[in-house]
């Protein structure tokens, strides 16, 4: 499933009056629901480990609610996110050299990593053309839509 495809499913739960969606395959299994506090649903990979548990009550108005992740990366270091959810690969066979390693620069459109969805592997391209500083996710590891997975250093 590309991420088109899954945003698109998502747009249209969220225009739809239905609470929760589950999709079950023999290769995944994915489970959508749409809260009433919130417009959009949140996906929920099954089979992945747990996510971080949401802040229970809401900041009050005079301090600030905790900085995303996004916040937390110094301000020349730009993140490339997953643009799917899927297992995440570095290298292209179990004996392949990684695609990337730390130090290493990228150039915009050079392959970064591959995404499996729905026993399909997806090239993930880099976005921004930079110096490879940080790999935030272990090779094999399952990944959520839009999460980061490399921390980039366009000056590099």
């Amino acid at each position: 499933m590309k991420a088109k495809e899954i945003q698109e499913l998502i747009d249209y739960i969220s225009n739809s009056g239905l609470a929760e969606v589950k999709i079950k395959t023999d290769e995944f299994e994915l489970s959508i629901k749409k809260y009433a506090e919130s417009s959009a649903p949140r996906m929920v990979e099954v089979a992945q480990a747990p996510a971080p548990a949401p802040v229970q009550a809401p900041a009050p108005v005079s301090a600030p609610a905790p900085a995303p992740a996004v916040e937390q990366t110094p301000s020349n270091l730009v993140e490339i996110k997953s643009p799917m959810i899927g297992t995440f690969y570095l290298t292209s066979s179990p004996d392949a050299d990684p695609f990337v390693a730390v130090g290493d620069t990228v150039k915009t459109g050079e392959t970064v990593c591959i995404i499996e969805a729905m026993k399909l592997f997806n090239e993930i391209e880099s976005e921004i053309s930079g110096k490879i500083v940080k790999i935030l996710v272990g090779n094999s590891t399952p990944v959520e839509y839009d999460q980061p997975l490399f921390l980039v250093d366009p000056a590099g």
